[in-house]
């Protein structure tokens, strides 16, 4: 991992444990990187911020999660975790094949985030009663594919933190299925008890966001 020349900065929104930033938020805490958090509003001021942070050269698109790492500005959630996998030489597969299927999965994910978001205001029962379940059913082959508690086994990788963060999501807006499988379960509290990541997932688990 290069030496960092300042602390990198967080930016994203105060939404708690909610949307795309916490992912970069739990794996920065995992990987025991140090960092300065900063949050913005998301009410009626935000679109404003969005402009000022454009022209101050924060973000290129106006959106958030943004990571300040070494003088460079790093956008785009799964992006982000790629680029730190690599960094730190860790939290990604080893051979092409495990590479792959870390991409894969990070791509199913993505196609549920963008679902997420849509539904976010008012699930539709399309989204509870046949999205939900086919894609935590393809989840959970994936994740049958090793013994687990993580996909490539005992070996965690950044996917792992994107599937469980849309468990979190799923259950924090009650559209989480009532049975999910087995794998799955395993992988959540495979994360929750991460030594760097317990006090604050548990210190954070009441509050609905």
């Amino acid at each position: 991992m290069a030496s960092l020349s300042a602390l990198p900065v967080y930016h994203y929104l105060s939404l708690g444990r909610l949307g795309r930033g916490e992912v970069v938020n739990l794996f920065l805490k995992d990987a025991g990187i140090q960092f300065q958090e900063t949050r913005y509003a998301y009410d009626g001021t935000w679109p404003e911020t969005s402009k000022r942070l454009q022209q101050q050269g924060i973000t290129r698109t106006g959106k958030v999660p943004v990571l300040d790492y070494n003088d460079s500005k790093l956008t785009q959630h799964i992006p982000i975790l790629r680029f730190l996998a690599r960094e730190l030489g860790r939290y990604d597969g080893e051979t092409s094949m495990e590479k792959y299927l870390v991409d894969a999965v990070a791509d199913v994910y993505i196609d549920w985030r963008f679902q997420w978001v849509a539904n976010l205001k008012g699930a539709t029962d399309q989204y509870k009663n046949e999205y939900l379940p086919e894609y935590y059913s393809i989840l959970g082959q994936y994740y049958s594919d090793h013994p687990g508690p993580y996909l490539l086994g005992n070996k965690i990788t950044y996917a792992d933190f994107a599937i469980y963060q849309s468990l979190d999501n799923d259950q924090r807006t009650r559209t989480l299925p009532a049975v999910i499988p087995d794998p799955l379960s395993k992988l959540k509290e495979a994360i929750e008890g991460r030594p760097n990541l317990a006090v604050y997932l548990k210190e954070t688990s009441a509050s609905r966001i």
